[in-house]
């Protein structure tokens, strides 16, 4: 039987496919100028490319510091996970869990970044005039990881202090 580490990378991997897959299908069939209601109101499906960080910061910098600088720092932070799931061999599982979908989700934003310079989104969350800055599977993934990693957190520093 595979061991958590083992099944922690496969879910990574399994992120990055279904973000890769859902990019392609985007990029391929959608255009900059579409929009198809799914639930009105509330959630659409849109193309947008962001060249900035998350949630379109820096997206109209022309510089080539953020060309250059975003897809590195990208880069040393896949590399950085991938080396921690690779030596936490006593990991609680929300840990475990919430890095194998940050390393997925921040793999499939970091190979937009070095493929093209930018990274595809197209889920648009919104109540009335209320928009949420698009996003893909990718940023969905890495902020479900973030959210049981910190939960994790908060636990085992409440479980600490409880100790007598």
């Amino acid at each position: 039987m595979a061991d958590a580490r083992t099944k922690a990378y496969a879910a990574a991997g399994a992120i990055f496919v279904l973000d890769r897959a859902s990019k392609w299908v985007i990029e391929r069939y959608v255009t900059l100028s579409d929009d198809y209601r799914v639930i009105p109101g509330l959630f659409d499906i849109v193309r947008s490319q962001n060249r900035g960080v998350a949630f379109g910061i820096g997206n109209d910098s022309a510089g080539t510091w953020l060309t250059l600088l975003l897809p590195a720092v990208s880069l040393a932070a896949v590399v950085l996970i991938a080396g921690i799931l690779w030596r936490g061999q006593r990991m609680e599982k929300l840990t475990l869990w919430g890095l194998a979908c940050i390393l997925g989700g921040a793999a499939g934003n970091v190979f937009d970044r070095l493929a093209s310079g930018q990274v595809t989104d197209f889920l648009e969350l919104y109540i009335g005039p209320y928009h949420w800055p698009t996003f893909n599977v990718a940023d969905s993934a890495i902020v479900i990881g973030s959210g049981l990693f910190l939960i994790d957190a908060f636990r085992s520093k409440r479980q600490i202090a409880n100790v007598p």
